[in-house]
């Protein structure tokens, strides 16, 4: 990852993997990437649960790391990874009634058109718990067109998983894994929160929430068989801290763009606006950690993706699906890249260092 290519005002706080060393916590001055781990915040955990984080992080001492002789790591450690899904339901609310339609707009038109004329525009600005969306509930019950996945997107409740384990998920330049069951795959490009302990937002980055299409289309229930698998969680480069230059207004209003370049020759572009999410990302903060649900070592948060790929890859009508060697980034400008190799979990390197060995490793640097 080129540091030139992240914002120069921008208050960065990530790790990488020296060798012979472990995991060390990094920021970015002045283009240059300084080692800040200490005794005093040994962890990204640490400097994210002290009230004084943007300013630590602007104030710590640290060495240089010279060259290129490290390896880009997922920006969390102790962190819990936790992801929210069909949090833009106006666009989910349409896609449902494209497959009804099975391709046909005129179809799509009449279904849109009974439902609009009870409904009015709300298909589009969907307030999910409002009375407006259960009034959307009830006309797509009446056309057939109601599913579990639209209760979560526009009921009150928002879906909130467990993407990856602590620990496991991978940062830039990573190969990123999809299980070898999977025939029908895709990145899905996503802003994920950095929140503390006490449920307080303290800066964003990127993330890819490798879906499996085939396997969670089987059942809801097989989600974390589709979701949490080796190498299949990708974060990174750094998490942008809150400050003068960076907010969550920046988060609701961003851009995230999506570029897939395969040895094929292939190329798909995309994008996500955070400006169409139907759930506001405080609120899904709060549906997620509360007195209902204790995250002591704080939590990362993707927050869904307005990204459904369509575009054929092979053959006319066949949408698209990952293959082995695709190149993966998802950029913003405010945020950075995030750039990955699309592999299968079982070819990716395995994910052997867990809190245990983290601990050790502290331990023997006489971190802790």
């Amino acid at each position: 990852m080129e540091l030139t290519t992240l914002d120069q005002t921008g208050l960065w706080l990530g790790r990488i993997e020296r060798p012979g060393v472990g995991p060390c916590v990094v920021t970015l001055r002045d283009g240059v990437l300084t080692d800040i781990t200490s005794k005093t915040a040994p962890t990204v955990r640490d400097i994210m649960e002290r009230a004084d984080t943007a300013n630590y992080v602007a104030q710590a001492t640290g060495s240089a790391v010279e060259g290129d002789d490290f390896t880009w790591l997922a920006p969390c450690d102790l962190q819990s990874v936790k992801a929210c899904g069909v949090t833009f339901a106006g666009s989910m609310v349409e896609r449902v009634i494209e497959e009804q339609a099975a391709g046909d707009p005129a179809k799509a038109d009449a279904i849109r058109a009974r439902i609009g004329a009870r409904i009015g525009d709300s298909l589009s600005n969907i307030t999910p718990g409002s009375a407006e969306a259960e009034e959307v509930k009830q006309a797509l019950i009446e056309e057939g067109l109601w599913s579990q996945y639209l209760e979560v997107g526009i009921g009150p409740d928002a879906e909130v998983f467990s993407k990856a384990q602590v620990l496991s998920s991978v940062g830039a330049g990573a190969e990123i894994g999809l299980h070898p069951i999977s025939t029908w795959n895709n990145p899905e490009p996503e802003v994920v929160l950095a929140v503390t302990s006490k449920g307080e937002i303290k800066g964003a980055t990127l993330g890819n929430d490798v879906n499996l299409r085939d396997v969670e289309g089987r059942s809801a229930l097989l989600l974390s068989k589709a979701k949490d698998n080796n190498a299949s969680c990708a974060i990174g480069p750094m998490i942008r801290l809150f400050d003068a230059h960076f907010t969550l207004d920046d988060v609701r209003a961003a851009e995230v763009s999506l570029t897939v370049t395969g040895e094929d020759g292939f190329t798909l572009e995309g994008h996500s606006s955070m400006s169409q999410i139907s759930r506001d990302p405080a609120d899904l903060v709060r549906q997620t950690i509360g007195r209902h649900h204790q995250y002591p070592d704080g939590l990362m948060l993707f927050l869904g993706t307005l990204f459904a790929p369509t575009q054929d890859r092979d053959t006319k009508g066949g949408g698209f699906t990952h293959k082995l060697g695709d190149v993966v980034t998802i950029a913003n400008p405010k945020m950075g890249s995030l750039t990955n190799t699309v592999r299968l979990s079982t070819e990716c390197p395995e994910w052997t260092f867990g809190a245990s060995h983290l601990m050790r490793n502290l331990a023997q640097r006489g971190l802790l």
